[in-house]
């Protein structure tokens, strides 16, 4: 079973959002959340009586918050602003991203500055437990005002409205998964619909998804550097810590530790340690990988802080403050989410950089030290792994363009109210796009690596590399004839992901 995670107004962490994102742990609302949530909604009922109008409660949006509404017209009003703003297209978001922009709003309305009802929460909550994930289309977002339309698109489910994705993946009508789930669509009061979609939470729960998966492959890019390292003949000496505690970045030295950890007892790399070797140093791709690694584990780190930041925060527009004021803000705009998701994308495109250098120089037998041509059993005949590097070369190519920034990219909307927006969603989705990427770039290193520390045999590689080897030659051969490349990159990716190695 797995264990809840308590939503009120202690912040969630990364740890709390990878847990129901991904391992579909339950929510639990904690009886301090209820107390002000019920506690904001009283404010928010008496505002909605009141003859002065207030944004959101009794006016219109955006553009449009000049008009004030009638009271036998809210109603309609918050059902018509979350039809009207479900409006993305594209296809269909990540089950995982989904649930990560559900449980982030469901904490800001649990927070008790939002003004929604205790009903309302209970039954987003009850969505997310009964794994109903709403169907939220890829375009629609400008990162400012919230991520709209996919917010949207979640709360139209949660008035029994569009599509859905049930428990069991199957897609159906919003109204029968609520049913069948026995939970009573929302039939949306006085500022609800506003405070269901106004916040960053599609693009901070992709960050958050983002350093997970970063922080893991950069582990994996210091096995796969050290292996190449390895099967280069390249030197561990320039790894040891006294070489970094000279330029004190806390990511360089991790990085360079974990490169000399994995090449301890290493027979190749011994084999070349006496006066008769001759190299003077190792090429940067070799040399540098811990300095290129460990800068783009700052940059994780950096981002972690911002994301820790927004997980603390109350993302709504007008919020209920605790003297009972309903005050309009721009806490809505995504430029500090939106800024981190750029600027990881810009580490990765280079991580996957040197990958690819260090893959290129074990094919190319000028600069292997002693390996066949392309790694191939039979050069001519065979073309070994010639055109998986022109794979990582692609992919390389389309990172650099992913890594160009969204959020320099503001175009005016809404009349020219939100005439400054963030594109951080945006950022978000193709900083995805270069995650996975990375992934294949890192794989085919690994493929690369272990067939050229098999070719280095009879010498042994180390204890730690040799392991890695060992666990990829579990799904994919060793050296030998040309065969189907595909499957075998597919087969290293789905190791990479999996945590094994």
């Amino acid at each position: 079973m797995r264990q809840p995670v308590e939503l009120g107004p202690k912040p969630l962490t990364l740890e709390d959002v990878h847990a129901v994102a991904r391992d579909g742990a339950p929510v639990v609302i904690t009886e301090a959340a209820r107390e002000a949530v019920t506690t904001a909604r009283g404010h928010i009922e008496q505002l909605a009586t009141a003859e002065r109008p207030t944004y959101g409660v009794s006016t219109g949006f955006g553009a449009l918050a000049v008009r004030h509404i009638p009271p036998d017209r809210r109603a309609q009003l918050q059902r018509s602003l979350i039809r009207s703003h479900a409006a993305g297209s594209g296809p269909e978001v990540e089950r995982e991203v989904v649930r990560a922009l559900m449980l982030l709003r469901l904490r800001t309305l649990a927070t008790g500055h939002t003004g929604v009802r205790l009903s309302t929460v209970d039954a987003m909550a009850g969505m997310l437990n009964a794994g109903i994930t709403p169907v939220v289309h890829e375009f629609g977002s400008l990162g400012c005002s919230g991520d709209l339309a996919p917010l949207s698109a979640s709360a139209l489910a949660l008035m029994g409205e569009g599509m859905v994705r049930n428990a069991r993946d199957e897609l159906v009508p919003a109204a029968e998964a609520l049913a069948e789930a026995g939970i009573e669509p929302v039939q949306l009061a006085e500022k609800e619909g506003l405070a269901l979609i106004n916040g960053t939470d599609g693009m901070l729960g992709m960050l958050s998804l983002a350093i997970a998966d970063l922080t893991r492959l950069l582990d994996i890019a210091d096995l796969t550097a050290a292996m190449s390292v390895e099967a280069l003949l390249g030197t561990d000496r320039v790894f040891e810590p006294e070489l970094h505690a000279l330029r004190p970045h806390p990511g360089q030295a991790v990085s360079a530790a974990r490169m000399l950890a994995f090449l301890r007892d290493s027979e190749i790399v011994a084999s070349h340690r006496g006066p008769d070797c001759t190299r003077v140093q190792d090429a940067y791709s070799l040399r540098c990988s811990p300095q290129v690694h460990g800068a783009a584990r700052d940059t994780v780190a950096y981002a972690a802080t911002v994301a820790d930041r927004e997980l603390s925060s109350v993302i709504d527009n007008p919020v209920v403050l605790a003297d009972g004021r309903v005050e309009s803000n721009g806490n809505f705009h995504g430029a500090p989410v939106a800024y981190a998701l750029d600027f990881l994308a810009i580490p990765l495109a280079d991580v996957a950089s040197i990958a690819e250098r260090r893959t290129d120089r074990m094919l190319d037998v000028s600069r292997s030290h002693g390996l066949p041509p392309f790694l191939a059993d039979d050069p001519g005949v065979d073309s070994g792994h010639m055109i998986a590097q022109y794979t990582q070369a692609a992919i390389v190519s389309e990172l650099k363009r992913l890594a160009v920034p969204a959020s320099v990219d503001s175009i005016p909307s809404s009349a020219m109210q939100e005439d400054h927006v963030s594109m951080g969603w945006s950022a978000a989705r193709k900083l995805r796009k270069a995650v996975d990427g990375l992934t294949t770039v890192l794989a085919i290193e690994l493929l690369t690596a272990a067939r050229a520390l098999d070719l280095r045999a009879p010498l042994k590689p180390a204890p730690a590399t040799a392991a890695a080897v060992a666990k990829l030659r579990e799904t994919v051969q060793g050296p030998g004839p040309d065969r189907h490349l595909a499957p075998e990159i597919a087969a290293a990716e789905a190791l990479i992901r999996s945590g094994a190695l």
